[in-house]
């Protein structure tokens, strides 16, 4: 499973963009997880689309991998406290903190942020959250930005796709991989035009 970082910069004054890929090996029990769901669901999709049938099982079946790849407990029917990507992620950001540096960190799936918060709050990083519930959302960016503002920003990808203004943020950071690989663009070019790097 992978992590993605993203260095970005386009104003002439800032260093150019940078992206790091950080591949993080998924623990026994969570790649036990992980390869049950083929195993649990390969006959069923090879029957299906040799049958003419739809595709949305086969989606499906990828889309329980993504999610397994990211934290056990976004699987139906599995519990975990943590993840390897979660503890990779937070050491990540524990060292972007140490060196004075702001960050955003994106996940297509709000449950994932659910999961993310308390490794946040358990490593003592500052952070606020910014998705689809948002009802305040001038207000968090407001934060944000502050000089006094957290550490990290925790967005959806729905929430921060547009109108936002973050250049208090040098660190981008893609927890998992997008079906649409225009979005993930989209993410790290929307924060370069603001001025971040990281």
């Amino acid at each position: 499973t992978t992590l993605n970082v993203e260095n970005v910069g386009q104003i002439p004054e800032l260093p150019a963009r940078t992206e790091a890929i950080r591949f993080v090996t998924l623990e026994e029990k969570e790649r036990a997880v992980y390869d049950a769901v083929p195993a649990a669901t390969r006959a069923d999709v090879v029957s299906l689309l040799q049958g003419g049938g739809s595709v949305l099982k086969a989606l499906e079946a990828l889309l329980r991998l993504r999610q397994a790849a990211c934290h056990v407990a976004l699987v139906p029917g599995q519990q975990a406290k943590t993840s390897s990507k979660v503890e990779a992620l937070v050491e990540s950001l524990v060292n972007a903190a140490a060196d004075g540096h702001r960050c955003l960190v994106f996940s297509q799936w709000t449950s994932m942020l659910d999961l993310i918060e308390p490794a946040l709050k358990a490593a003592e990083l500052t952070f606020s959250r910014l998705d689809g519930s948002t009802s305040n959302r001038g207000e968090i960016v407001e934060q944000f930005q502050a000089a006094s503002g957290p550490t990290v920003l925790l967005m959806s990808l729905k929430a921060g796709g547009t109108g936002l203004t973050l250049t208090a943020a040098d660190h981008v950071f893609l927890v998992d991989p997008w079906w649409n690989p225009q979005g993930e663009a989209q993410a790290g070019a929307g924060f370069a035009s603001t001025g971040g790097q990281g």
